[in-house]
């Protein structure tokens, strides 16, 4: 149990969220390693072994916007991208950590972060809706409301000890 939160169903939610967050960096560190490894290759024969591997359909529309986008990658915009994938993994593993051991700070910060995306993943899901796109806004949603309630809890009972402590000096 962690030596701060005494409620066994905070830890599990907090922890849970965590494992999410700390995916999320792990699948992005897993892309970036990926797009990096091929610079300066044939890209259209890595593509084309790729697609044979796993016999995909060349000509499906999110096949053809995946081979143009690493075509169109130069040594400049693959170093941007590395370093906002940088950043961000960074963000999402202390995050983590903080979640993990219920720290007050990381729950801030999991609202906060999860806020700045709500607006961009309901444009998103208006202008193209699947069902994977409502899943993530779900979670989303439901990891910023979860976060904001145990803060909100938080300074709720802060507020309740408080009043305590100075009824029991004046009475």
């Amino acid at each position: 149990m962690h030596p701060y939160v005494h409620d066994p169903d905070h830890i599990k939610g907090v922890r849970t969220v965590a494992t999410v967050e700390f995916i999320k960096g792990v699948v992005v560190v897993l892309a970036g390693l990926g797009l990096f490894s091929m610079r300066n290759r044939d890209i259209w024969g890595i593509a084309e072994s790729f697609l044979e591997f796993f016999h995909v359909n060349p000509y499906h529309h999110y096949v053809g916007v995946f081979i143009d986008l690493v075509y169109r990658i130069s040594d400049v915009r693959l170093w941007k991208i590395a370093t906002v994938a940088g950043v961000y993994t960074t963000l999402r593993f202390v995050e983590a950590y903080g979640l993990w051991y219920a720290l007050p700070w990381a729950e801030w910060l999991a609202f906060a972060s999860g806020t700045i995306y709500i607006p961009f993943e309901a444009a998103d899901l208006i202008h193209r809706p699947t069902w994977f796109r409502l899943l993530v806004l779900v979670v989303n949603l439901v990891i910023v409301l979860y976060m904001l309630y145990l803060r909100l809890n938080a300074l709720e009972k802060r507020r309740a000890a408080a009043r305590a402590r100075q009824s029991a000096e004046t009475g």
